[in-house]
């Protein structure tokens, strides 16, 4: 069994909008065990989606649309399917009711032309939409399966898991289970970590390894396929213990929807360790960051943007001949504006950012010098410099998550240390 999926709208051609629906469709079949080798995008024109549906079922099993089931006169996409395959649309009595009740509570008038987003196959499946208007539908026809399922993100994705996911499971039960696992490396290169994994990416089979780049950090996505979720499981766990043996210093967490700050945060909660933070060139990004974790003001206690000399002397209290002998990008001004702020907040930890952001020189360091430094209450306080090469922004947001990888590392140390 193989799906395809086929995103209509003129507006995903013209990059008005992402198809995040197509993505998100892809990830739901993975874990049904149904595979999907092609991602189609066609406007809304009849004509193109006739050609898009012909070339679809000539490869594919199942094709599954999104979009083009709204009320206006370019939602086509029920019409042109149907008319494609000799079938009839109805309208769905329950739906309709469903679609009058909502502009009843919602004060507004109905226009005709919202009846159409009732309109299913008549001998067809029905999906109801809880939190929209247009139905979805499902017929089969000539051994192939044709899935219509509404555009916006929020209504496909909870009609998805509500009402498609249990149909599909049901009607291919005896498809091969696949699992996926993301693993997540900050501080390492995709060329460095697929060299140090080479063996094992060259020699796989099942399960399969799969790196990506991203913006600042690399990933890795475990894939197996057996015949129980269980089996999967064992699958993926072996090759992720092969993998952290290789690079596990770099490895922070797993998951898609994970982040580094996330990761840290979540850390000092659990740890029970309170920080504080002193930042220049970052201009609060760091406490942005880490504030959107939940319950994190447990264990954050504040801290203080001093950007220029006067700040950090009056404000932070760094030391006046810190900053005349060594300047503000220095080693030895982001010990002191670390140390500072733990005192001034009495938390266990306090991480400092001071450095050039860019585009110019400062103090005729160039742009992309940073220094961080992390004050502890037990211990010396560590310092690290860095040269980055970004545009300005880039500089600052690589220098927030080399400070949340400082601190990773140190709670790490800390718990091995028990």
């Amino acid at each position: 069994m193989n799906a395809e999926i086929i995103s209509v709208g003129t507006e995903l051609l013209m990059g008005q909008i992402v198809n995040s629906d197509a993505a998100f469709i892809a990830k739901q079949l993975t874990g049904l065990g149904i595979d999907s080798y092609f991602q189609t995008v066609v406007g809304d024109n009849p004509g193109k989606i006739k050609e898009v549906i012909k070339i679809a079922e000539s490869r594919s099993d199942l094709l599954i649309f999104t979009g083009g089931l709204g009320p206006t006169q370019d939602d086509l996409t029920k019409q042109t399917v149907a008319d494609h395959l000799g079938e009839e649309l109805v309208m769905d009595r329950t739906g309709l009711m469903h679609i009058r009740q909502w502009f009843e509570r919602s004060g507004r008038s109905m226009t005709q032309n919202n009846e159409r987003q009732a309109l299913v196959f008549r001998d067809g499946i029905v999906f109801p939409n809880p939190i929209g208007q247009a139905l979805g539908t499902y017929i089969e026809k000539n051994e192939k399966g044709y899935l219509l399922l509404p555009g916006p993100p929020r209504e496909l994705e909870q009609m998805f898991r509500q009402s498609v996911t249990p149909f599909l499971s049901d009607k291919y039960e005896d498809q091969q289970v696949i699992l996926s696992k993301t693993l997540r490396f900050f501080g390492i290169g995709e060329s460095t970590l697929t060299t140090l994994l080479d063996e094992m990416i060259r020699n796989q089979t099942n399960p399969t390894i799969a790196p990506y780049a991203g913006k600042y950090e690399v990933t890795l996505r475990i894939t197996a396929n057996a015949a129980t979720e269980a089996v999967c499981e064992k699958l993926v766990d072996e090759t992720k213990a092969e993998i952290l043996a290789i690079v596990g210093e770099h490895h922070y967490g797993d998951g898609d929807e994970s982040s580094l700050a996330e990761v840290v945060g979540k850390k000092l909660l659990e740890s029970k360790r309170s920080i504080s933070a002193a930042e220049s060139l970052t201009g609060g990004l760091f406490q942005s960051e880490l504030v959107k974790v939940p319950g994190i003001s447990e264990v954050f206690a504040g801290g203080i943007v001093s950007y220029q000399a006067e700040a950090k002397q009056r404000v932070l209290g760094v030391p006046e001949h810190v900053i005349e002998t060594y300047g503000m990008v220095s080693p030895e001004c982001a010990v002191a504006m670390a140390e500072c702020a733990r005192e001034l907040f009495d938390t266990d930890l306090a991480i400092s950012f001071t450095g050039v952001a860019g585009p110019d020189q400062m103090e005729n360091k160039p742009a992309g010098t940073v220094w961080i430094a992390l004050s502890k209450k037990n211990g010396p306080t560590a310092v690290q410099g860095f040269r980055f090469s970004r545009d300005r922004l880039g500089n600052r947001e690589q220098t927030v998550l080399q400070g949340f990888d400082m601190i990773r590392r140190h709670l790490m140390d800390s718990d091995l240390e028990r």
